[in-house]
């Protein structure tokens, strides 16, 4: 895709973002991945709602600005840790839905699936620890959280979601805000039900089979599927925190040798 139509996404989700008031006055920022040397990013104090071309800076993956006569977002750095370390993501928006950020400022993750469409859309949903704005901190939490995740609640902040485009990012934003609507709806009625572990994994079968999601970390080792159940789009030797190269391998060739011990008994 040409930078220029990256552009024209980025000004797009900005103006959604200001329409739904998902952002009020200067709030959130948008970037977009160019390339292995180069991001899009939105410049610091600007509306999201009036953003014009000029308003979207070039920046390498130290920070340093390319193109533009603006700074970048307050919250490059965020931005940057991400892409870091998700290969994987083409863009990030980040704003302050009213639902979600009320579960985030509250301390309470919306870890409870209950819904098919926010399984298929964002699988799991994360928190991020508290960090002042703007410093290495925000960075820090949400690198520590971002390996399984494409939807992330900030602690007292607001919110964050990944995504193949900027529109996908900004989508699964939307659905971020209306999966939290839902919830604070249903717990006035009494609590949501939760799904069962059968029917999460046949969600989860779904998201694979027909979304083509098996799970950021997957590998295709075999161990969430084997034709009769479905464990969960990420598998427990991958969820660990932290857990990386040879961990990661270590943990999965012990999950293999222990589940191919078990079928033997």
């Amino acid at each position: 895709m040409y930078t220029r139509e990256v552009k024209q996404q980025i000004l797009e989700a900005g103006k959604r973002l200001y329409e739904k008031r998902f952002v009020a006055s200067n709030d959130g920022n948008i970037s977009a991945r160019i390339d292995d040397k180069r991001v899009l990013v939105t410049a610091t104090k600007v509306c999201k709602g009036d953003m014009t071309l000029d308003d979207i800076l070039v920046v390498d993956y130290d920070g340093n600005l390319l193109e533009g006569d603006r700074k970048p977002t307050s919250e490059l750095k965020m931005h940057l840790a991400v892409y870091k370390q998700r290969k994987d993501a083409k863009a990030i928006v980040h704003a302050h839905p009213p639902n979600a950020t009320a579960f985030a400022v509250s301390g309470i993750n919306l870890d409870k699936l209950t819904l098919p469409e926010v399984i298929f859309t964002l699988g799991k949903i994360s928190f991020a620890e508290y960090g002042t704005p703007s410093t290495s901190q925000i960075p820090d939490a949400v690198s520590k959280v971002v390996h399984d995740s494409d939807a992330i609640l900030l602690a007292n902040h607001g919110a964050l979601c990944l995504g193949e485009s900027v529109m996908d990012a900004y989508f699964k934003m939307e659905t971020l805000d209306h999966f939290a609507s839902i919830t604070l709806k249903s717990r006035s009625l009494g609590g949501e039900r939760e799904l069962d572990p059968s029917e999460e994994k046949e969600l989860f079968k779904v998201r694979s089979e027909v979304f083509g999601k098996k799970g950021i970390n997957c590998n295709d080792c075999g161990i969430c599927e084997d034709g009769k159940e479905i464990k969960d789009c990420v598998p427990e030797c991958i969820r660990k925190q932290n857990a990386t190269g040879e961990g990661i391998q270590e943990l999965i060739t012990k999950t293999v040798i222990e589940t191919i011990r078990s079928c033997n008994k």
